[in-house]
């Protein structure tokens, strides 16, 4: 919503995209941004004054298809439906999402969804594909809720290095006095701009935090997190602070997760609970293991089986995969535990009493990842668990590193991929992956993936890690 615009209002049904541009306006805003998430996981912008909403919200605002085949270091590739200089697309902003940048005056900001010169949407928008897979669930009489944990390491500015801004333990409160004002004005900023922050604290690694804010359909959860991570940046600018999100900052370190929430529910929003049979949440009070219903089961077990191949969404970075180390709670392995963080998806059914808080998170991801195609990925591989009316093995409990690999393969238990180039060549054979991409947006990400992995190709990590590091 529009900070200082609608948040007096917050139930009104939102303006027109010409009141919207005057309001803006009115309260100094000189510019919106429309932002969209490319192929290698970066926000691109094209910025609009307020005046020029209301035309881009009908006719859009233009930039080039290439995008889709730009790697992390801006250079491109020629993929088989992506690349080269011909072509254009529209930008068209979802007003629904329309925000003022508390932390960046003068500025508002609004995710876009891009479109052919025909009106068409773009086969290869990746906000267009998770939407449709919302919609595919819709169809099913079920809905999901999602949310994602933000990791991020602040630095002192100045220099391409990085260095802890602050000195204190991991998880301590040391660091919450010595960043106490940056972590203050953070906290205003995403209030202010109607984000629902559940904890803000210290992490592990040195300098490091973590947001995480209350779950939401999927596309408004992806759209989010594209928010926070602005927001956090832009707070951190203005103290003279530098931040990154990479998935690892320094070599050898513990890197910087994107954990994804979810849970399945009966019924489709705004329809009401009862909306569909097995209305409610589908992730608790049922039959099967840790409480999950038949459907809550198949959605996680589709989940699971699909995992390697979403770790081309997920973990879409070569520096991902020096995160990905077992013993870290990264999530290395392809296997579900109650509250095990070590399991690359975590069950978690909430205390006693806390009505619908059961979800699942999975570790494995980063915030090197398009959380759209993120997101969107992970609820068509649930939806192949319902088809299949799938289920999950036994619950592990403790660390699979510690493990033979015989009792490994005894239990069904596999490392994922252990570098970007095996989490591709699980993507381009993944058929439902490929079914609910289109051909066209799957053959591009696999593309792109494998550019970055020549990009790389033969670099020490420690240089692989300070080229990526100030690029999330």
């Amino acid at each position: 919503m529009i900070e200082g615009m609608l948040t007096e209002d917050a139930g009104a049904e939102h303006a027109g995209a010409g009141d919207a541009g005057a309001g803006l306006a009115a309260r100094g805003v000189v510019a919106v941004a429309l932002t969209w998430v490319d192929n290698a996981g970066l926000t691109r912008v094209k910025g609009v004054p307020p005046g020029r909403l209301s035309r881009a919200a009908t006719h859009g605002v233009g930039a080039s298809p290439s995008f889709d085949t730009f790697l992390v270091d801006d250079s491109s590739i020629m993929a088989r439906y992506a690349g080269g200089p011909v072509g254009d697309l529209r930008l068209r902003p979802d007003l629904t999402r329309l925000t003022r940048l508390h932390a960046q005056p003068g500025w508002a900001w609004a995710p876009a969804d891009r479109y052919a010169l025909t009106g068409r949407p773009h086969p290869q928008d990746a906000r267009a594909f998770a939407r449709a897979q919302v919609e595919r669930l819709g169809r099913r009489g079920l809905h999901a809720l999602a949310g994602f944990e933000i990791e991020w390491t602040v630095s002192s500015a100045g220099s391409d290095d990085f260095t802890a801004a602050c000195s204190g333990p991991a998880y301590g409160m040391v660091r919450v006095v010595e960043l106490s004002d940056y972590l203050r004005d953070l906290v205003e900023a995403l209030t202010a701009q109607g984000v629902e922050l559940l904890q803000i604290h210290p992490e592990y690694a040195a300098g490091q935090f973590e947001v995480s804010v209350a779950p939401e359909d999927p596309v408004g959860a992806a759209d989010t997190s594209v928010l926070v991570r602005q927001t956090v940046r832009g707070v951190a600018a203005r103290h003279g602070l530098r931040v990154s999100f990479a998935p690892q900052v320094l070599a050898g370190s513990v890197g910087n997760g994107g954990h994804l929430h979810l849970s399945l529910h009966g019924g489709v929003p705004g329809g009401g609970s009862g909306s569909a049979p097995g209305g409610g949440p589908l992730m608790a009070g049922g039959s099967g293991p840790c409480g999950l219903t038949a459907e809550g089961e198949a959605f996680v077990g589709g989940v699971l089986r699909h995992l390697p191949a979403l770790m081309a969404l997920g973990a879409p970075s070569v520096t991902s995969y020096l995160r990905l180390v077992p013993s870290n709670w990264a999530g290395a392995y392809a296997c579900w535990g109650l509250e095990n963080r070590e399991a690359a998806i975590r069950m978690i059914t909430g205390a006693a009493g806390e009505s619908g808080a059961a979800n699942v998170e999975v570790k494995c991801f980063d915030l090197a990842a398009n959380p759209y195609l993120l997101v969107g990925g992970v609820l068509a591989a649930g939806i192949d668990g319902l088809t299949a009316a799938a289920t999950l093995p036994e619950p592990f409990d403790g660390d699979p590193a510690s493990c033979t690999e015989a009792e490994l393969a005894r239990l069904g238990v596999r490392r994922l991929p252990v570098d970007l180039g095996e989490a591709v060549a699980a993507f381009e054979a993944d058929e439902v992956l490929r079914a609910a991409l289109g051909a066209e947006l799957h053959d591009t990400i696999g593309a792109v993936r494998r550019g970055e992995i020549e990009l790389f190709a033969g670099l020490d990590p420690g240089v692989v890690v300070d080229r990526v590091r100030w690029l999330y």
